[in-house]
Parts: structure tokens; sequence; C-alpha cells
């Protein structure tokens, strides 16, 4: 599984408008119902989902960076949307810093090996400091896809 099977280009918000975790997810969930990639109707429970996820322990693993997910039934396949905010945003993170990329992950409830294959992918390149460092660079869904195309391609030095 690549990166680029995962994201959805159209879920791309290089300039998240949240300030705040909760606005963010929604604003995240919203890509993905815009995009297509998840239904409209099930936007209230993702939203939900996700924030019980939080409750239980927070996807912001440090670094500056989060991973939100949720398996729904609704969701028909893996699809991630990537948010980029400039002025960071309190995912209440493990090093306690604030979060800059957000990888929010949606994968359907009867493909627990898909997500976390998709997990397992997106960890893999958020763990590598140029991945992390050319993310928060990014100005456009351009360079954001350039990005993830490199990724895949290993074409990005660690």
């Amino acid at each position: 599984m690549k990166l680029t099977e995962i994201v959805v280009t159209e879920a791309i918000v290089t300039q998240l408008q949240a300030g705040e975790r909760d606005d963010a997810i929604s604003e995240l969930i919203d890509a993905l119902v815009k995009s297509g990639a998840v239904p409209e109707g099930a936007r209230d429970t993702l939203v939900q989902r996700v924030l019980e996820r939080e409750a239980k322990g927070s996807t912001g693993f440090g670094k500056g960076v989060a991973v939100p997910h949720v398996r729904h039934k609704e969701a028909t396949r893996v699809a991630a949307a990537i948010g980029l905010s400039e002025q960071g945003i309190d995912f209440n993170a493990l090093d306690r810093q604030p979060v800059f990329s957000v990888f929010l992950l949606v994968s359907p409830e009867d493909s627990p090996d898909d997500h976390l294959q998709a997990m397992e992918v997106i960890f893999h390149n958020l763990g590598k400091q140029t991945f992390r460092r050319f993310l928060r660079q990014a100005r456009s869904v351009e360079d954001v896809t350039t990005l993830l195309d490199e990724a895949d391609t290993q074409q990005l030095a660690c």
C-alpha cells in the first residue's frame, strides 16, 4: 500500500482554518465528504467516533504530527485527508508540542488489516524527519502530492 493510494488528493487541506483539535478533525472529515471518499450521511458519526478515539488517547504522537483515525461501517475504502496548519494545533501530543501536520484516516469497519497497513505506511513516512520537514513546508496540493509520490518511490532521503 502506498501513500498515493491512501491520501485523497481532493482532501488535502494546505491551510487548515481550524485552530483547535476538534475543529481540525471536522474540517478534514468535511474534506473527505466533499471529495466523495466518505458518504455525506456518515459525517457526524465519523466526527463523533474520531473525537471518542481522541478521548481515549491523543493521536498526536509528537514531532508536530497527528494521525487521528477511525474505522466505520459506511466507509467504502481506506481514505486519508491531510491538513497542514501554519500556527499549530494543540492535539495534546505526547511531546506537548503543537501539531502542524494531520493525517486523518478513515477505513471500512470490516477491513482491519487494510487499516493497519495504511497506518503502518503513514507512520513509516512520518517517522522520517525529511518527510515531516517537507510536509510542513508544503504550500500547495501539488507540493504535497509530489512529496507523497517521492516517498512512495523511495526518492526521498531520510
